[in-house]
């Protein structure tokens, strides 16, 4: 079976690192390649198409709803499934991040929890 590659736009530092070394060392089948925000995530998708997106909801430039937007107007991207990360934990961000992405996950992530979530979300 190929490696589940998961593609991690996410501004902090330390959040990246975080995700990617629990989410690795949980599963060996997991790949995460992280990028810090819009242009480096549309420059890897442009590279290689991942099973599942985790994305930061806020972000300096440009927000993670609008990165959301240009991914679901791209053919190639619209279907590959999104995981809203986020420190917002406000009911407009809530509903909005369950109605638009797969999945909505409040930061501090439970690296157990996001793992189980992203295995049934590329399982679908």
């Amino acid at each position: 079976m190929s490696k589940k590659k998961i593609l991690m736009v996410d501004d902090e530092p330390r959040v990246r690192y975080s995700i990617k070394s629990g989410l690795e060392l949980l599963d060996d089948e997991i790949e995460v390649k992280t990028v810090d925000g819009w242009t480096a995530c549309f420059n890897e998708l442009i590279k290689e198409k991942p099973n599942l997106i985790l994305l930061d909801i806020m972000m300096p430039e440009m927000s993670g709803w609008s990165v959301y937007d240009k991914i679901r107007d791209n053919e190639e991207w619209q279907h590959i499934p999104i995981i809203f990360l986020t420190a917002r934990t406000d009911k407009i961000a809530i509903d909005a991040g369950k109605f638009m992405g797969n999945d909505f996950f409040e930061k501090p992530v439970d690296i157990k929890e996001l793992k189980n979530r992203i295995d049934r979300i590329i399982e679908k």
